[in-house]
């Protein structure tokens, strides 16, 4: 399915929005499509028809597609089928066992034939992607409607590409999704993060000490797209799912100045060669943390080729604080994926991304313990399963545990059973996108054992007011506090400081309060409502390294979702969140195509 008929089915079903107002592709269209997806049920499909870019006076005949896969029911459209079904598929054939008579062998060749239309078709002669060709001098990466998504990003970049690159002796491919700046008309950043395929690859070239081939593709069906960000094990080809999930083989055709096999039917090829001898400064960017990540080195590809098809359409996302439309996409791949884990945790049940732990923060996992330290084990299987081991925070649930998704009682569950001696703190890797840890890469991993039934006593309750006058006694850097989950034996106390000093200094004055507090977490007065939990949660899972922020005695637990500064010890550069800029704000308003509610501005802290 081309982009122009899933752009037909959406507005079919009523879930896509025209924009004809003229917008610019530097903050104002990134601004508007990152605030509809902050709507309920994530808003709808945004088609921009007269992107410009004001600065150069560029006005673009390509119109720019966002938020594609911006809620449930779009990304069910999108794969053609149910997410879930996906799954059992996928289950069905890990399980698949010899059969035993006629009738079995009959059904297995029926599900064996199903499987041939699994495996990406190469086809011979140019596809659609194709109709268009430019080559060297003719090269422009600025003919794109490329958009600047944020006031302090390094400069315009590619969100919706997808990567496609192959191992040296060609035996392998991968298709992935990387930040893709643009640094002049006709080279890229390439921002593969060193756990990547595409890394790993890399490394192959530059020890033969060879260009790396690469093409990257825009647009055509979406599915495409989500497959690039598919947690695949390394070496296997992440066409294959669209081939599972479509039940037809991607159909593949060879670009015009690499030996890459690209689909045929995508809006747009960028195609060149990556000098592995040479880096380049990539960034900053806001990224999907919600934080800005810091300015570093990283490969850059020269441009050789770009085509496209006959009326292409531009393929951009936005990141930045959630919900976003990675949301989604997340939540296709949690379904998805959940067989393909379960090979090396038989006894996982469920488990579950909340989008404000971005990911990588924090994810929730229900299970069937057999044993004691069965969750301990499970623990250590996550953070050593590829894609996976890059999560800083894990809670595992017992199977008598309310659905993972029913927040609120999940929360009363885990309070009333928990203890300090349930946490477990590690060390492991982190993913690159990790400002938190004392050093890239590495840093402290926590995970929480609610499948014992411990019995907490609650403490001596009380009311916020006076329980602020104790710890300000105490603490005089305070400046606020409120208490959640009251009804339960470890109420959460959120604590608003004015940081002169670092809080290590502070927590063990804590114990004298012990009558009162269980569980209490430190934020930054600037930048945080104690009022708003959802985004307390996204603060907090972002701005801690359980090895550094975590204090525990018999009964108290506290935890430091500051900012960390050289106070605390912390050598490394703190970014800055991801905000909106208020004048193009209002500018938006002013057009009349801002409609975000403010209550929801605020929510989620614009």
């Amino acid at each position: 399915m081309t982009l122009q008929k899933t752009l037909d089915l959406l507005q079919s079903k009523g879930e896509l929005k025209v924009i004809d107002t003229p917008l610019d592709i530097v903050l104002e269209i990134p601004h508007l499509a990152y605030a509809e997806v902050k709507k309920k049920d994530g808003g709808k499909a945004l088609l921009f028809t007269h992107p410009v870019d004001k600065q150069s006076g560029t006005t673009y005949d390509i119109p720019v597609v966002m938020n594609l896969f911006g809620s449930y029911r779009r990304t069910e459209l999108l794969f053609g089928r149910e997410v879930e079904g996906v799954a059992t598929e996928i289950e069905k054939l890990l399980h698949m066992k010899p059969p035993q008579g006629f009738k079995e062998k009959i059904g297995m060749l029926g599900d064996l034939f199903a499987m041939k239309d699994i495996f990406p078709k190469r086809l011979k002669g140019r596809g659609e992607c194709q109709e268009n060709i430019k080559q060297d001098a003719e090269v422009n990466l600025y003919d794109l409607p490329i958009l600047t998504t944020w006031e302090e990003d390094g400069g315009p970049f590619i969100t919706m590409g997808q990567v496609y690159t192959q191992s040296l002796d060609g035996a392998l491919v991968n298709l992935g999704m990387y930040r893709l700046q643009v640094y002049d008309k006709n080279h890229l950043g390439m921002h593969w993060q060193i756990h990547k395929d595409s890394s790993h690859f890399f490394d192959q070239y530059q020890r033969a000490g060879k260009k790396m081939p690469v093409s990257i593709a825009i647009g055509g069906d979406p599915l495409y797209t989500w497959c690039a960000t598919a947690p695949l094990p390394y070496g296997v080809n992440e066409l294959l799912l669209y081939g599972l999930i479509k039940k037809e083989s991607p159909k593949l055709v060879e670009s015009i100045t690499t030996p890459l096999y690209i689909p045929s039917d995508v809006d747009f090829v960028i195609e060149g060669w990556v000098d592995t001898e040479k880096l380049a400064l990539e960034g900053p960017f806001g990224d999907h943390t919600g934080y800005y990540t810091l300015a570093e080195y990283y490969p850059v590809m020269e441009v050789s080729a770009i085509t496209h098809r006959k009326n292409p359409l531009y393929l951009a996302t936005v990141v930045g604080k959630p919900p976003l439309e990675d949301k989604y996409m997340g939540w296709a791949t949690e379904r998805v994926f959940l067989p393909l884990l379960k090979t090396n945790a038989a006894d996982l049940i469920d488990y579950h991304m909340p989008e404000n732990g971005v990911f990588h923060n924090l994810i929730l996992a229900k299970m069937k313990p057999l044993y004691k330290g069965h969750a301990k084990q499970f623990m250590h299987i996550f953070w050593g399963s590829g894609q996976m081991s890059f999560v800083k925070h894990a809670l595992f649930f017992g199977e008598d545990a309310p659905k993972l998704t029913n927040y609120e009682a999940l929360v009363t569950y885990a309070l009333n059973r928990f203890i300090p001696k349930c946490l477990f703190i590690s060390e492991g890797i982190t993913d690159a996108l990790d400002h938190s840890s004392p050093e890239s890469l590495v840093g402290g991993k926590l995970g929480i054992d609610f499948t014992a039934s411990y019995s907490p006593a609650a403490p001596d309750s009380i009311e916020s007011t006076h329980l602020l006058e104790k710890v300000a006694a105490l603490l005089p850097e305070t400046t606020g506090l409120t208490q959640y989950m009251r009804h339960t034996a470890n109420p959460i106390t959120i604590v608003s400081i004015r940081k002169t000093r670092s809080l290590r200094e502070c927590f063990s004055a804590l114990e004298t309060l012990k009558t009162y507090l269980r569980i209490v977490i430190f934020v930054d007065e600037a930048k945080n409502d104690i009022h708003n939990p959802y985004m307390l949660i996204w603060r907090v899972s972002n701005n801690i390294d359980a090895g550094r922020d975590i204090y525990r005695s018999e009964s108290i637990v506290a935890i430091d979702g500051t900012t960390k500064t050289a106070m605390d010890g912390f050598e490394r550069e703190w970014p800055g969140d991801v905000e909106c800029t208020p004048s193009v704000v209002e500018r938006l308003k002013a057009l009349l195509v801002w409609d975000l509610e403010a209550d929801r501005e605020k929510k989620y802290q614009l």
